[in-house]
């Protein structure tokens, strides 16, 4: 920490979701970012290259993002905590090494400011669009964590909590901020260092020949290791032994994806967290994250005016889903109400969970600005019938 109290900025400042980020970053103790620059996510690291040389960090421009996302993961084996920032077409590029990451087990950060696609797209226009990407775009079995803020002071304390996360699990964390939340000015309070709460770097304190970098204790989460300290340590992406060594056989790879998704799947009550509001006794319940969320607010407030029981689920950790909730609370409602910014994504999630028991209903929007909220609380109206 002793980067974030050289450097600090305590007290309430004025900025938009991707400098508030950027400051979030330096108060987790992240000290590596490798990116390139894309809209709308280029003011993170813009604020950063200006801000390391006094917190004591390291920005690199790489050549591109598929170069960002590998330099990071070398850097965290080198004992730095690090990230790195993009959006649509550079996260798609970046995907094959989040798949590294979560096989090879290092904790690490992608940001990722949401732009309308697909493609190229609508660079300085939102989208919620890459939601299903952050679960599934590397190919194999393998579980991550993805986050979504919907206010710049979340875009501060949540980008402390993914490094948290990120450390306490061995695994890679999406933060999914969108282009309405990046630019987004509104009051950040940054609190001294003293009050922020930080996961350590699960180091071993084995020595050399008793240490092994993928022999996981109850938790299924090795300790790690730096590179250079002693250790020898194989780092791969092939299917490995404890030792980190290649094992071509399914007992094995059964046995290591098995605990890379286990570790994660067996601590969804620890890891996913939701706020909610007026949700019990509600006909209708509206599910929503990031900056859906507050469009949502003032339908939801109309169609309450109405007389309307109207809950409102906002989802923060929005992978690993939370399932079983929604399997309950779909069991005490008349529908489920599904604001996006996309055709269809989490809602999908959100149909499987409820099973049939209480409607679900997608209010799509392909991008390039926020709903009217009118559409949500015609929606709202309609399912609270």
């Amino acid at each position: 920490m002793a980067g974030y109290d050289s450097g600090s900025i305590v007290g309430a400042h004025y900025l938009d979701g991707d400098h508030a980020a950027s400051e979030g970053a330096i108060a987790a103790g992240c000290n590596f970012v490798a990116g390139y620059p894309i809209t709308p996510s280029t003011e993170v690291v813009e604020r950063l290259a200006w801000r390391f040389p006094i917190t004591g960090g390291t920005f690199i421009q790489m050549e591109d993002e598929i170069a960002s996302s590998i330099a990071i993961q070398g850097a965290v084996w080198g004992g730095a905590k690090a990230m790195t920032v993009s959006s649509g077409p550079g996260i798609s590029l970046m995907m094959e090494h989040i798949g590294l990451a979560a096989m090879t087990e290092v904790p690490c950060v992608f940001v990722n400011v949401q732009r309308g696609g697909p493609s190229t797209g609508l660079p300085t226009l939102p989208a919620q669009a890459d939601m299903m990407q952050a679960r599934w775009g590397s190919h194999g079995d393998y579980e991550v964590i993805a986050l979504a803020p919907s206010s710049p002071q979340e875009c501060f304390d949540l980008l402390i909590h993914a490094f948290n996360l990120s450390e306490q699990y061995r695994v890679p964390v999406l933060f999914m901020m969108d282009e309405s939340i990046g630019h987004m000015t509104e009051r950040v309070v940054i609190p001294p260092s003293k009050q922020i709460k930080l996961v350590p770097r699960r180091f071993t304190k084995l020595g050399p020949g008793e240490y092994l970098p993928y022999r996981a204790g109850d938790d299924l989460v090795p300790e790690m290791t730096q590179a250079g300290v002693g250790h020898k340590v194989h780092i791969t992406g092939l299917t490995h032994d404890e030792q980190g060594y290649p094992v071509m056989n399914a007992d094995c790879q059964h046995q290591l994806v098995t605990r890379l998704v286990d570790k994660i799947r067996n601590n969804v009550d620890k890891i996913a967290f939701y706020h909610e509001d007026e949700i019990e006794g509600a006909d209708v319940v509206v599910v929503t994250y990031g900056i859906t969320s507050r469009v949502s607010m003032r339908a939801i407030r109309a169609a309450r005016q109405e007389g309307l029981k109207v809950g409102h689920l906002r989802l923060v950790v929005v992978w690993p889903f939370i399932e079983e909730y929604i399997r309950s609370l779909a069991g005490k409602v008349k529908a489920l109400v599904v604001p996006e910014i996309n055709l269809g994504q989490m809602v999908l999630e959100v149909e499987r969970c409820a099973r049939g028991q209480c409607e679900v209903v997608l209010v799509s929007h392909a991008g390039g600005t926020v709903h009217n909220p009118q559409v949500i609380y015609d929606a709202i109206m309609e399912a609270g019938r």
